[in-house]
């Protein structure tokens, strides 16, 4: 064998040892993803199935979370049917209580817990629902963290309350009017 070819298939096997060695990284890197992935993470892992996730979800309906003074009915541990509205277009926000609350009045500043779901006002399918999710939200209320038609009109609103929101589009995301089914679990 001539000093050419040899050299030549030396660096023949150097490229392949280098791909083999290139490849058995990415593997090891991609193994230590997951694995890191799966092991911090407290959530079950998601999955692509629409039907299998809406399907666990509606059988274990978020539990209320603990109301002050024990305020939340059982009426609020049943996920609300929520019906579209007529007329419209809607030029303010109006509130419509279905479960009269009998805890603490909602002050603005608070961090509040709720369980709610939302559609177009003129109707459509669920755009948005923690009932979905099996997860109370919480979030603080009247400081702008959330759509002006929740800062203006969750305060006044009583602990254990469900209350139908209907918001003008100016109160949201300003694209179209939006109805609210809001159950109030909790005001801290």
């Amino acid at each position: 064998m001539s000093d050419r070819t040899a050299a030549a298939a030396k660096r023949r096997s150097q490229a392949i040892m280098g791909g083999l060695a290139g490849a058995l990284v990415f593997v090891v890197l991609v193994v230590v993803f997951v694995v890191v992935r799966a092991g911090g993470d407290d959530k079950p892992a998601a999955t692509t199935n629409a039907a299998a996730t809406t399907s666990a979800a509606a059988a274990v309906p978020p539990a209320p979370a603990p109301a002050s003074a024990g305020a939340v009915p059982a009426e609020l541990s049943k996920e609300p049917d929520v019906q579209a509205g007529t007329g419209g277009p809607l030029t303010k926000l109006v509130i419509t209580e279905l479960v009269k609350g009998t805890g603490p009045v909602v002050q603005a500043g608070q961090t509040v817990t709720f369980n709610y779901k939302l559609i177009p006002y003129k109707g459509g399918a669920v755009m948005d629902s923690s009932w979905s999710r099996g997860q109370p939200f919480t979030s603080q209320i009247g400081a702008g963290q959330l759509i002006q038609g929740w800062d203006q009109g969750i305060p006044g609103q009583k602990v254990g309350s469900r209350i139908q929101m209907d918001v003008p589009a100016a109160l949201a995301y300003k694209d179209q009017d939006l109805r609210f089914v809001v159950d109030i679990l909790d005001a801290k």
